[in-house]
């Protein structure tokens, strides 16, 4: 071993140790220690591989990003998936992909997109940036999904595609989602940011429709830091989505790289012989995330059964635990075909409950214990979207009441069974004060 291996080992060593010194798992106390609804969930082999990547100073995007990419796919049973900064960028990069001129699918400004009032803004943001309308359907209490026996009535003659998330790792009924796609010939994105790991009919979710989205965030199952990624079968679509993430390119060269087609220099534009590295066949962006970030989430992927069987524990646990609320909260329920890896234990509270959600958020904040609101609510009544171009289909009566009414905790793998008691114990502590 040379002195530049030696050294490296002596520093990932290092590391390694750091990791146990500062980072290793905590205890719990009750009303001292905060619970927190998600987080990073992580041990010493992502802080060695992303000390690794740091050393080795690579930097952009390159070997680790490819072995990621590649082991997603495998999970997914998908043939690629391309990695990006963020689950954002990755569910613009869908659409911008299915509206490029390179694809053909007639997605054309001011056709519509069929999407869920009550979601995470960024599933509707990319529709609005594409010039395309989206068109608002209510949602059903207690899944929280997407309302598939709204979908039909809400179909014009504008319609081109439904997009939607799997709400909180819930998978959708696609099997009425997918029967009326094809009998209207609709594209169909499915936003998974939540839903990594989930399944519909013993498949992951992802593979029913043209494109799945994901995101790497803190808070989700697994995680770079920043991250996200598009998976699919389509190899136009590969293609386009790398060309959009790569600032728009004609070039398919790796980073560092040149002349990989060989014929760089017998491009022409408008008759003007050209460099193909400055050939641009989409109007795209730079939304690559660092090959350390890659090499972090190599790390978080093999990780994932054990976060998702961890996931489904801390849901089955709250939800035998909260049954004995019943009276005044809606608990949370799925498709029979589905089998969610939870991203958090939804409740809505019942009419004439007597209870505020305010209060009793703040309530489980001074106690130390995280909530969240069901993502924007009604998405509708949210103040970014005064001036946006949409359309309503129905009423959102279910879109209001999550708004109103619903809230989530987490089942994250850092939260521990000792935890779920201290929090059923304040709950019912609040409810029979």
């Amino acid at each position: 071993m040379d002195e530049k291996e030696k050294l490296k080992k002596e520093i990932l060593e290092k590391v390694s140790n750091y990791y146990f010194k500062v980072h290793a798992k905590k205890e719990f106390t009750p009303g001292k220690t905060r619970i927190n609804y998600a987080g990073r969930v992580f041990d010493e082999k992502e802080m060695v591989a992303a000390a690794d990547s740091l050393l080795d100073f690579y930097l952009t995007l390159g070997k680790n990003g490819k072995e990621f990419e590649e082991k997603l796919s495998k999970t997914l049973g998908l043939s690629y998936s391309v990695l990006t900064n963020s689950g954002s960028s990755a569910n613009l990069l869908a659409v911008s992909a299915l509206c490029s001129l390179q694809y053909h699918s007639n997605l054309m400004p001011g056709d519509e997109v069929i999407t869920a009032a009550a979601g995470f803004p960024t599933t509707v943001n990319p529709i609005l940036q594409n010039n395309l309308v989206p068109v608002f359907v209510d949602s059903e209490i207690g899944s929280y999904n997407l309302d598939p026996s709204k979908i039909e009535d809400a179909i014009s003659s504008k319609t081109k595609a439904i997009m939607f998330a799997h709400t909180l790792g819930n998978p959708a009924d696609m099997d009425e989602i997918m029967r009326i796609a094809k009998k209207h010939n609709l594209i169909v994105v499915e936003d998974c940011c939540d839903a990594l790991g989930s399944t519909f009919d013993n498949r992951p979710c992802g593979i029913f429709g043209s494109l799945a989205t994901f995101s790497f965030y803190p808070a989700h199952h697994i995680t770079m830091g920043e991250g996200g990624a598009i998976s699919g079968n389509s190899k136009l679509l590969d293609k386009i989505l790398r060309s959009l993430r790569d600032w728009g390119r004609s070039c398919w060269c790796d980073p560092g790289k040149s002349n990989t087609c060989g014929v760089r220099f017998e491009f022409k534009i408008a008759g003007i012989p050209y460099d193909h590295k400055y050939m641009y066949d989409n109007i795209g962006y730079n939304l690559k995330p660092l090959d350390l970030q890659a090499a972090i989430g190599v790390k978080q992927l093999d990780k994932l059964p054990t976060f998702v069987q961890k996931r489904k524990d801390n849901f089955k646990l709250l939800l035998k635990e909260f049954k004995k609320f019943d009276e005044y909260f809606i608990l949370p329920t799925w498709h029979k075909k589905a089998d969610p890896a939870w991203f958090g234990f939804p409740i809505t509270i019942k009419p004439n409950a007597g209870i505020k959600l305010v209060e009793l958020q703040k309530f489980l904040e001074d106690n130390l214990i995280e909530s969240r609101r069901l993502f924007s609510g009604n998405m509708t009544r949210q103040p970014a979207y005064r001036q946006s171009k949409f359309r309503i289909s129905g009423k959102l009566e279910n879109a209001d009441m999550i708004m109103a009414n619903s809230m989530f905790l987490g089942v994250y793998p850092g939260i521990s069974k000792e935890m779920i008691n201290y929090t059923v114990e304040k709950f019912s502590e609040f409810l029979h004060k």
